[in-house]
């Protein structure tokens, strides 16, 4: 029975999400498998993965072909690397306790540099948030600055209006202070004629 480590689907439409399973190779994609070893999730960044890496790497070492796809994840993992040392110590290379030393080295380096991807993600994120801020205050001072220049000459023409009105006020008073006294001269005209 020729063993295949690979992915079944599950999710959505658009958003999927992938268990890693042990299963036989002619069975269906997402049929029946003979255990589940993890999960794999593309949709995040950096893309999450979760692995019992003990059941893994036992399967390997019994002899399961992992797909193209599987074989990325697993060497993501370290279980690609820790099958090759564990091959170096059946053959004698180094020790046991080498291969260990060997390892743990590599899982070091291998977490400094996710870390420095999701740093460098993180920063991203902020010097995006951070322009678009600006951006956002710019807009809204040019928005400010508008509207006071539109109260401004809105208050001007209200002035304007009113010392018009004022001034047209003015000139009524007169005119009616003017008829007032013109007739009063009329009268004072006509008494001294009388």
């Amino acid at each position: 029975m020729p063993v295949k480590i690979r992915l079944t689907r599950r999710g959505r439409k658009r958003a999927p999400f992938y268990h890693i399973v042990i299963a036989d190779s002619r069975a269906p994609r997402d049929g029946r498998f003979i255990e589940s070893v993890g999960t794999y999730n593309p949709n995040t960044n950096p893309a999450t993965i979760e692995l019992d890496f003990d059941k893994a790497l036992d399967w390997l070492q019994k002899g399961a072909q992992p797909t193209d796809t599987c074989r990325a994840i697993l060497s993501y993992k370290g279980v690609m690397m820790k099958k090759h040392l564990l091959g170096g110590v059946k053959k004698g290379a180094f020790t046991e306790e080498q291969a260990e030393v060997k390892f743990q080295a590599w899982l070091k380096e291998k977490e400094a540099k996710i870390q420095a991807k999701k740093d460098a993600l993180k920063k991203g994120e902020d010097a995006d948030a951070k322009k678009r801020l600006d951006e956002e205050t710019k807009i809204k001072e040019a928005r400010a600055e508008e509207l006071a220049k539109k109260k401004a000459e809105a208050a001007e023409e209200e002035a304007k209006a009113k010392a018009e009105a004022e001034a047209a006020n003015a000139e009524e008073a007169k005119a009616e202070t003017a008829e007032e006294q013109a007739p009063e001269t009329e009268n004072t005209e006509e008494a001294t004629e009388a």
